[in-house]
């Protein structure tokens, strides 16, 4: 838990029961989490502090949101040194349409991408849908 408290003081993150707590079992997962499922996780826990605490994080660059095309935004840790912005770190996300598990494949980067000069690049989402390793396994 020290290194956990650690990590959230040198984001300049004060390092409450929640914000231990949410950082944690995210740590835990494989796979991407919606706010609701993580809400879940937690016997007692108030939905506004747990969205201001995945809010603050995504902020100081500790999770990145998923638009995996489900209609729910999931959250998932970013790597270590990683930057989630536009141009820098930006990683493929799979979707498996047989278990709607989400998860982040961090070493196929997504290349950058030229557009016409008059277009602004805000956000950047690449979902690769299909049937994941787990599935597949269970399928033969």
């Amino acid at each position: 838990m020290e290194k956990i408290v650690q990590l959230l003081e040198s984001k300049g993150i004060r390092p409450t029961a929640m914000r231990l707590m949410t950082y944690k079992r995210l740590a835990e997962l494989e796979v991407a989490i919606s706010l609701g499922d993580l809400e879940k996780d937690f016997k007692v826990s108030e939905r506004s502090t747990l969205f201001r605490t995945i809010k603050t994080f995504e902020e100081k660059g500790i999770v990145h949101h998923i638009e995996d095309g489900t209609g729910v935004i999931k959250y998932a840790l970013c790597e270590e040194n990683c930057e989630c912005e536009v141009g820098n770190d930006l990683h493929l996300h799979f979707h498996c349409n047989n278990c709607n598990e989400t998860v982040c494949l961090t070493d196929h980067k997504i290349p950058h991408i030229n557009l016409p000069q008059s277009y602004i690049t805000e956000d950047i989402n690449l979902v690769v849908k299909g049937v994941c390793e787990k599935c597949n396994a269970n399928l033969d």
